[in-house]
């Protein structure tokens, strides 16, 4: 199984978790609900402590993963196998444009 720590606005908001049993689960840091200032990392994980369970990787961070040439690249570059979005994830999007940023989390 291997975890992402999710940061925002470089604090850490949660932990996503891809399961040994297929699909992946992604739950608010404690800490972080309990700041006055917290903010959902999207409309679709609104804040909450109870884990959001999915199938598939969520929307929010698949959308985090890079497009088209730009895939290409780190595809080529890292020898990431695109149908592993978890691994896609973790390799590129230490560094985002925007809030979010994602980190492997150490166990």
């Amino acid at each position: 199984m291997r975890s992402a720590d999710i940061m925002l606005f470089g604090r850490l908001a949660g932990r996503l978790d891809e399961r040994d049993e297929g699909g992946y689960s992604f739950r608010y840091d404690p800490a972080y609900l309990a700041l006055p200032d917290a903010a959902p990392l999207s409309f679709t994980l609104p804040l909450r402590q109870e884990p959001f369970p999915s199938r598939f990787l969520h929307p929010f961070f698949d959308g985090l993963i890079p497009e088209g040439w730009l895939l290409d690249i780190a595809e080529d570059t890292w020898k990431l196998n695109p149908r592993d979005r978890m691994g896609l994830l973790l390799a590129c999007c230490r560094d985002c444009i925007g809030a979010a940023s994602v980190r492997e989390a150490k166990r």
